[in-house]
């Protein structure tokens, strides 16, 4: 009996592991493997964008691809509380490939030429008509918003438990990561069809781990 009790409580703990928030996801063929494609010829999945040595920006770990230096235009709204400017490095160093004015390759000290010009993946330097980023969220704006949870105390199942700024922001404020795990080993998010998000969307639940409709 006692055997049966204890192959029981393994398989559920298996369980568990299988399909809580942190699963087996990976950057190993995700969006963001590179590894195998003809413009990266070393065929390593991390140096796009990191390197042991010689980074290139010490704002962004050991950041080895090339930092946009666009000017953009930012969300602007009636509605929002918050002070939004210039994308920070952390939003940047996501942009560098998807704001379409620097190459996709161009790592290492490369100048590359493989660049997106059109498609989702391509924001372009308007981002006036995309959720705003590189704000600072905090109580204070929760409550000065009335819309929104409060980032110190709403927590997020699908991040093991964490609240909002230990789990999703950065610095204390909203960067692309904080709704897009770029390393896909984090979230609950399992398929590269999700974009890459941290929470899965179903019935709006990224969109409501922050806002309190």
């Amino acid at each position: 009996m006692a055997k049966k009790i204890t192959i029981g409580l393994l398989l559920s703990f298996v369980g568990v592991l299988l399909m809580g928030p942190r699963s087996f996801a990976s950057i190993v063929d995700s969006l963001h493997d590179f590894s195998k494609l003809s413009w990266n010829t070393s065929g390593e999945i991390c140096i796009a964008c990191h390197t042991p040595h010689n980074a290139t920006s010490t704002s962004t770990p050991l950041w080895n691809h090339k930092l946009t230096a666009a000017t953009f235009t930012a969300y602007a709204s009636s509605s929002l509380n918050a002070t939004v400017g210039q994308p920070s490095t952390a939003s940047k160093a996501c942009l560098s490939c998807h704001d379409g004015t620097v190459a996709v390759d161009a790592f290492g000290g490369a100048a590359g030429g493989r660049m997106f010009t059109v498609g989702p993946y391509k924001l372009g330097t308007d981002l006036a008509n995309d959720h705003p980023v590189s704000f600072t969220y905090d109580s204070a704006l929760a409550t000065a918003d009335g819309g929104l949870h409060n980032p110190a105390v709403k927590t997020v199942p699908a991040l093991g438990g964490k609240t909002v700024d230990a789990g999703m922001l950065i610095d204390h404020k909203v960067e692309c990561s904080s709704c897009h795990d770029v390393h896909k080993n984090k979230g609950d998010s399992p398929t590269t069809s999700d974009y890459l998000l941290l929470v899965r969307n179903s019935r709006s639940a990224l969109c409501l781990t922050c806002h309190n409709k």
